[in-house]
């Protein structure tokens, strides 16, 4: 099993690249480094550069050069970051890390890419009135799924190990944007149906499916809308089956299509990976929605959430053979809650990564990542991915490399 650790391409490029591979390999004894090739934009605070502790992350961009003619004649092109039109950090990185017998993988943020400027409406997810989530592409969009395979492959001729994909499928209402304001009380029934995609594509995916999907969309706007005009939504939870019965039952056949529309697509960017000997591993994201804030996750298993995001972890699991769980919790047993249910859910000869967090809000004592460790060695991960290089004190290295030790131990 390999241990990896999170980072992005400005800590190598402040720090410098030998100090951090460093780092990772004697300081914190790691096999490697997973770097983010196309991320998100944040804010952030990181208590160990010596270039800026506050920094904003471009929206969406690469951090990597990309090569033209694989996005040829393609709707949307990779925006490149500031960056990579400067230096070629993941170049250098791939070179020296192999010098050091690191591993080098490839964190990709594929479809959430904050293009609020500039952003294409023919190519957003939209919401029950028609409108555009320009912070999201639509996993049924055609010309978005060319974009998808397109950038796979360009990630993988690099000589990435692994591809792990995250926001490779559907967003909730709260995963669109920074400063989100909405004034009204709205239930998780509500908050559920303003999550949807009612794109064109999605509902012609439904609709060739044979399902009511003009009718799904209009129940879903008319129920948003009585909750507008001051209709009552007391739900505090939505159970899958409660959703799936809403508009007699009709839009449990459209969460179907949704799940085939985003296994699909895992199935076809990770043959556009395995082009260039690269894999593909899916990120649910619903162990973060469960873990992150806290740390301390409630109820049954995240997979359990997956169809949130238009996920069936099975379907994914046998379209592109690998899933990474965000495993965001204190509770070790918490953890192994999940990751039995990511395996129950991969083909015999599949295999499951975690992202885990040696720090706070997760992690206090080396002991603890240690007894994480040594559980995802006892349940044949293949890899564990800690997060983060740059948002972790340099202490937390050392307590990494204790709880490496530790675990051997057990």
């Amino acid at each position: 099993m390999d241990i990896c650790i999170f980072a992005f391409a400005t800590d190598l490029h402040d720090e410098g690249m030998d100090a951090v591979l460093d780092n990772v390999q004697n300081r914190a004894g790691l096999d490697g480094v997973t770097v983010a090739a196309v991320y998100h934009e944040a804010r952030d605070l990181f208590p160990h550069n010596p270039v800026r502790k506050l920094r904003f992350l471009e929206g969406g961009v690469t951090y990597f050069r990309p090569d033209p003619a694989r996005y040829r004649g393609l709707a949307i092109q990779p925006r490149v970051g500031a960056l990579a039109r400067e230096t070629d950090v993941l170049a250098a990185l791939c070179e020296r890390a192999a010098a050091r017998g690191l591993a080098v993988n490839a964190w990709t943020v594929f479809l959430h890419t904050d293009w609020t400027v500039g952003g294409s409406e023919e190519h957003a997810e939209r919401t029950a009135f028609g409108d555009p989530c320009l912070t999201e592409l639509c996993p049924a969009n055609p010309d978005v799924r060319a974009y998808a395979a397109a950038l796979a492959g360009d990630i993988g001729r690099l000589g990435m190990r692994t591809i792990v994909a995250e926001s490779l499928h559907y967003h909730p209402l709260e995963h669109s944007y920074h400063h989100e304001r909405y004034f009204l009380h709205l239930g998780a029934r509500t908050r559920f149906l303003l999550g949807l995609c009612f794109c064109r594509h999605c509902l012609a995916a439904a609709a060739a499916a044979g399902v009511d999907a003009a009718g799904v969309h209009r129940f879903a706007r008319e129920e948003i809308q009585r909750v507008f005009d001051g209709g009552e939504d007391a739900s505090t939870e939505l159970s899958r089956e409660q959703a799936r019965a809403l508009a007699g039952g009709e839009l449990g056949a459209y969460l179907d299509a949704r799940d085939r529309t985003v296994a699909t697509l895992a199935g076809e960017v990770a043959a556009a990976a395995a082009a260039e000997g690269a894999t593909l591993s899916f990120m649910d994201a619903s162990g973060a929605i469960k873990g992150y804030a806290d740390g301390r996750p409630t109820g049954g298993p995240s997979t359990e959430i997956a169809w949130l995001l238009g996920v069936d972890p099975e379907q994914v699991g046998r379209a592109c053979g690998s899933l990474e769980a965000i495993a965001y919790a204190a509770d070790p047993q918490r953890i192994r809650l999940d990751l039995d249910a990511y395996r129950a859910a991969l083909p015999a000869d599949g295999t499951l990564a975690a992202a885990m967090r040696p720090m706070l809000p997760d992690c206090d004592s080396t002991a603890n990542l240690a007894e994480k460790l040594a559980l995802a060695r006892e349940l044949g991960l293949e890899r564990v991915d800690l997060y983060h290089y740059g948002f972790a004190p340099l202490v937390v290295l050392d307590r990494i490399r204790e709880a490496i030790a530790a675990a051997h131990e057990r």
